[in-house]
């Protein structure tokens, strides 16, 4: 479900801001009292767009400042080096060309430009790094359908050891009690938990909740969220803390093990940066691929949508996961395991679980 702002233009409503349900479940109460966001149109030409374009991010954009100390990125300077590249009789493949290469510049995979021939993304926090998941290992580690439950999107089955493993590949839907509660009766006896959301690219970030409060026994400030108070870079309200109270049924109290790698991202590197640090649990795997930023829409002259980190999130020390968590152990998938069907990852989790 999404909730849309809109500015009104002559007779025209036109969508500025669209939010993901679950964005305001955190900052209704704050955000409340800025009802509507309107901004002045640009004109539908190459250079209207650009500017709009430039300026939507320039007032929005919540890592600029984190960004300019983590690799020097100037947004100004981007504008300057890019605005001699922009004519008034460019094609639209040309001039989409240009505003993704400045996609590119935020190194932020919740940066989005959407055109009717293309999409802007940022993939180099997962496409130079190795994957250290396989559907094809996984095939053998679940079985065929009728050797794995499945209750909502979570597959889960026990191992010959005893060691319980849940297979986590999206947080696109929130879980119910009745899922969770059967999933931990089914899970009670084992002596480990092993919880694989290598792959998962995020969803809603109630179901990364969801699912992080089977691991807490009281209400937790599982992580900290600010969002923007003014066009400033560095304008931000203080930080409100994201509390989770623990899940109503059968909780788990046993050693677990989460499994990552650096397509673990957006509400996924959340649920990471949820668990990790609590009693039991231990982060096993890859540099998880960030995301930390709450995404928000916007739409630029000729009708392409602009998607954006607008709301930055940070775990209970109050760091920053925008580019990524560190595992507590280190493990690739190696090409000998590879070769033999064997997914070093887990075997390793299951090493640390016995």
């Amino acid at each position: 479900m999404i909730t849309t702002f809109f500015k009104r233009v002559g007779h025209l409503r036109r969508p500025i801001f669209q939010f993901p349900i679950f964005f305001f479940q955190f900052i209704f109460l704050i955000f409340a009292a800025a009802s509507c966001v309107t901004e002045d149109v640009g004109d539908d030409t190459p250079s209207g767009n650009f500017e709009t374009f430039w300026k939507i991010l320039d007032e929005h954009y919540c890592f600029f400042d984190y960004k300019a100390d983590a690799y020097g990125l100037d947004w100004n300077e981007v504008r300057s080096r890019y605005a001699p590249a922009i004519s008034a009789g460019m094609s639209d493949e040309a001039l989409f060309e240009v505003l993704a290469n400045m996609v590119n510049e935020l190194r932020d995979g919740h940066v989005n430009l959407y055109a009717s021939h293309d999409v802007a993304r940022y993939g180099a926090w997962f496409d130079a790094y190795a994957a250290n998941f396989s559907d094809s290992l996984q095939r053998i580690y679940l079985g065929t359908s009728s050797d794995y439950k499945q209750t909502s999107s979570l597959k889960y089955k026990i191992f010959d050891d005893n060691i319980g493993y849940v297979r986590c590949a999206t947080f696109s839907s929130v879980f119910g009690d009745g899922n969770l509660g059967e999933l931990m009766r089914q899970l009670a006896l084992c002596n480990g938990l092993i919880i694989d959301i290598r792959d998962n690219g995020g969803g809603q970030l109630t179901a990364a909740q969801k699912l992080a409060s089977l691991f807490i026994n009281e209400k937790t400030t599982l992580a900290y969220m600010q969002h923007k108070t003014g066009t400033a870079h560095d304008a931000f309200s203080c930080m409100e803390p994201i509390e989770q109270t623990p899940f109503s049924g059968l909780r788990w109290q046993k050693p677990v093990c989460v499994l990552t790698n650096r397509s673990t991202y957006s509400a996924a590197n959340s649920f990471v940066m949820f668990v990790k640090g609590l009693d039991g649990v231990t982060i096993v795997g890859d540099v998880t691929g960030g995301g930390a930023g709450m995404p928000l829409s916007s739409e630029l002259p000729n009708g392409w949508s602009l998607r954006f980190s607008a709301c930055p999130m940070y775990d209970r020390n109050g760091a920053l996961t925008e580019f990524g968590i560190e595992p507590d152990v280190r493990v690739d998938i190696s090409a000998d395991d590879y070769a033999r069907g064997i997914d070093t990852i887990i075997e390793r989790a299951r090493e640390i679980l016995k």
